[in-house]
């Protein structure tokens, strides 16, 4: 697990430090350390634990002689539970104390997501697979010296909506335009990108944040007419 100064999770960060060359390994431990937290026992020596259920395999894990080892925290209600959806935490997984581990599957298991909103300016869009539409706004928010840093995008608009932005949207270009840097896993026409000024608010809702981004597509919920740019700030990633 790697952690930013507010504590918020990196996950964009955590996923970098996987690579097949022991040099960088050893590098990128050292430029970002991480720490290791264990939630489950699955095997114990030459001994499996997977038919075990959860409630002994997790004994088995604090009863474990391993000086050091970090374990999640571990709560039996949801009344307790509930202080993880708040914070820099981004959700929390509950288990069936019977039930045994199944390798690939999610039986006995749930992720219950931490759902927040941000309001957000929005800094440019992306064309989308039609012609003349939107396929995603993208999303910004200031820091404290007036900088605004792109945290997002969100894409949840109908198909009427992406036809009718075009229009609405061009009043505000900047006349900026471009494309990211190429990725293998997006196409030429999902990289493109058009800018505008920083006039148009948006409130969002999303359930993962990685660092200051916001790590899968936001939901948008409404427009905010009624609220000034400058107070999109980028707190909110950490409230």
């Amino acid at each position: 697990m790697i952690e930013d100064e507010h504590g918020v999770q990196m996950f964009d960060t955590l996923s970098q430090r996987i690579h097949p060359a022991a040099s960088r390994i050893e590098l990128l431990s050292v430029e970002t350390p991480a720490r290791f937290v264990a939630f489950d026992l699955l095997a114990e020596g030459d001994r499996t634990l997977l038919e075990l259920p959860f409630g002994e395999r997790r004994a088995a894990l604090d009863a474990l002689d391993a000086p050091g080892l970090e374990r999640t925290p571990l709560v039996r209600t949801s009344e307790e539970a509930a202080q993880w959806l708040k914070g820099t935490s981004e959700g929390v997984v509950a288990k069936e104390w019977d039930a045994p581990y199944r390798p690939g599957e999610r039986k006995g298991m749930a992720k219950i997501k931490r759902v927040r909103t941000l309001d957000c300016v929005i800094v440019g869009w992306r064309p989308g697979k039609e012609p003349a539409t939107v396929g995603s706004l993208i999303l910004g928010l200031y820091d404290d010296d007036g900088e605004l840093h792109v945290v997002g995008h969100t894409s949840s608009l109908r198909a009427a909506e992406r036809r009718e932005l075009v229009g609405r949207l061009a009043p505000y270009g900047s006349g900026e335009s471009g494309s990211a840097d190429p990725s293998r896993w997006r196409s030429d026409k999902e990289l493109e990108w058009v800018g505008l000024r920083p006039e148009l608010v948006v409130e969002v809702s999303c359930d993962h944040i990685s660092g200051r981004r916001i790590r899968h597509g936001a939901k948008l919920r409404r427009w905010r007419d009624d609220k000034p740019p400058r107070d999109c700030r980028i707190e909110q990633l950490f409230e």
